[in-house]
């Protein structure tokens, strides 16, 4: 049923046609609003499609908190210079020169990049995981007062997170991803 309102527009001149075709057309603009500002944000398609295509055994970690078996990465023991990299979007996260051996099968690190990790308490309660700060990617767990370095903290990274870039190459490494 028409509401009263719109049948005394025809005495203000207007047709009763042009005032339900205004109605059509801003319930249009209420209907499709939302898809036009979702399409102009740039979130229209899930926000993994900014960042940079993974494997699913990376998905499985820097998506869903996974962890890379012990022993089986590919920098676990790699000792040459460079830099460390979030596999998902580029930020820098370690220099090589802070990665030590743990013997604890993955790759250790006792210090960040500053600003580059995040730490939040892991859901389990007991450790504190780690972050890309950047992108939100699962990078592992720190550990603080075991010894192994002056600096009494070890970055327990997985290797599927992280992507090595040597010395000679980081001016080439590939652009930050940065999320909308």
């Amino acid at each position: 049923m028409l509401n009263p309102i719109l049948w005394k527009t025809k005495r203000e001149n207007k047709s009763l046609v042009f005032v339900l075709n205004t109605a059509m057309k801003n319930i249009k603009f209420i209907l499709f609003a939302p898809c036009f500002l979702i399409a102009l944000s740039g979130c229209s398609q899930n926000q993994m499609d900014t960042y940079n295509k993974l494997t699913p055994q990376e998905e499985r970690v820097l998506l869903k908190k996974a962890t890379d078996a012990p022993f089986t990465g590919e920098y676990y023991q790699k000792k040459d210079n460079g830099i460390y990299i979030c596999r998902r979007c580029n930020a820098p996260l370690y220099n090589s020169a802070d990665k030590f051996d743990s013997h604890c099968g993955w790759p250790s690190f006792d210090d960040e990049i500053k600003g580059a990790v995040k730490r939040i308490n892991d859901a389990d309660g007991q450790r504190t995981e780690i972050i890309c700060n950047n992108c939100g990617g699962h990078l592992g767990h720190v550990f603080l007062g075991e010894g192994f370095t002056n600096k009494e903290t070890r970055h327990c990274v997985n290797t599927s997170s992280i992507r090595f870039i040597p010395a000679d190459s980081v001016s080439a490494a590939p652009a930050v991803i940065h999320s909308k």
